[in-house]
């Protein structure tokens, strides 16, 4: 997936999918944004679990669909295991879901700014 991101600066739409389905989960979803809101240090899966509340297996299943997704990483250091968000993938996802975001115009702004289209509409 990173390759193809470093590439072609968007991702496909099957590792699109496939991130979209990790995060269609409650608790998965809310693993993930911990992530991203601790920043490049990550948490510890320790940590993590205190946020979230979770049983250890529980977390470690979610850990693994975000893991397969491409979203996290993690790292040993010594007994500790170390997540983090991959922001690289995250801001691929962005890019992906905001492609043709004003059908590709550069003063795009947020989508409360965009006019509804109407149905048979042309643009």
């Amino acid at each position: 997936m990173i390759r193809y991101f470093w590439n072609y600066r968007i991702i496909d739409t099957d590792t699109a999918l496939s991130a979209l389905r990790a995060l269609g989960h409650e608790s998965r979803l809310a693993a993930f944004r911990q992530l991203v809101q601790a920043g490049p240090e990550g948490l510890s899966v320790g940590e993590l679990r205190e946020h979230l509340d979770l049983p250890p297996a529980t977390l470690s299943a979610h850990l693994n669909v975000l893991r397969a997704a491409g979203l996290v990483g993690d790292e040993r250091e010594g007994r500790v295991i170390r997540v983090r968000a991959d922001y690289a993938s995250m801001d691929a996802l962005i890019a992906y879901l905001t492609e043709n975001c004003c059908a590709g115009a550069a003063n795009c702004g947020p989508a409360s700014n965009c006019t509804p289209r109407q149905p048979g509409a042309r643009r």
